[in-house]
């Protein structure tokens, strides 16, 4: 939930929330990220209304160290990655917030879809995606919250 002091924004909204939550922190959350560009894709999001790094509040840097922490290890148990992606790119999005991508050197499988990694071993390629249909991602998300409770 939203600390009382912080409200919905729109980056926040963009990315699904409250429906594609899977980790709830003071400051931050973790979403599913909608474009799965490699399986895993997840959202960090600042719940400050701040449009850079910088400006945001002491104790959100803090709570940074945990949230990616506690992601990487929901990640590696949901499935194992070589490499994991971050990218605060703000350019459509303007609030405060970073797109994981776990990075894998093979293609991946996912229920019946297939997650190739575009771009591996460079810049992940952010408009290749696959069509995800609504019953997968739904599994996705279930598989990753699973994950997610594993995570002491």
């Amino acid at each position: 939930m939203i600390a009382e002091t912080l409200t919905m924004h729109a980056t926040l909204e963009k990315f699904g929330y409250p429906h594609s939550l899977l980790k709830d922190f003071e400051h931050w959350c973790i979403l599913l990220r909608p474009q799965q560009v490699t399986l895993g894709a997840l959202v960090l999001a600042s719940k400050h209304h701040a449009t850079s790094l910088g400006t945001l509040p002491r104790e959100a840097h803090t709570e940074l160290h945990t949230c990616t922490t506690t992601l990487e290890q929901a990640l590696m148990t949901f499935r194992p990655y070589d490499k994991i992606n971050y990218m605060a790119l703000m350019m459509v999005d303007p609030h405060v917030h970073f797109h994981v991508l776990p990075r894998y050197a093979k293609t991946q499988m996912f229920d019946t879809t297939v997650f190739p990694d575009s771009g591996w071993p460079g810049i992940a390629d952010l408009k290749s995606a696959p069509t995800l249909i609504e019953s997968t991602r739904q599994s996705l998300h279930a598989s990753l919250l699973d994950a997610f409770a594993q995570v002491v």
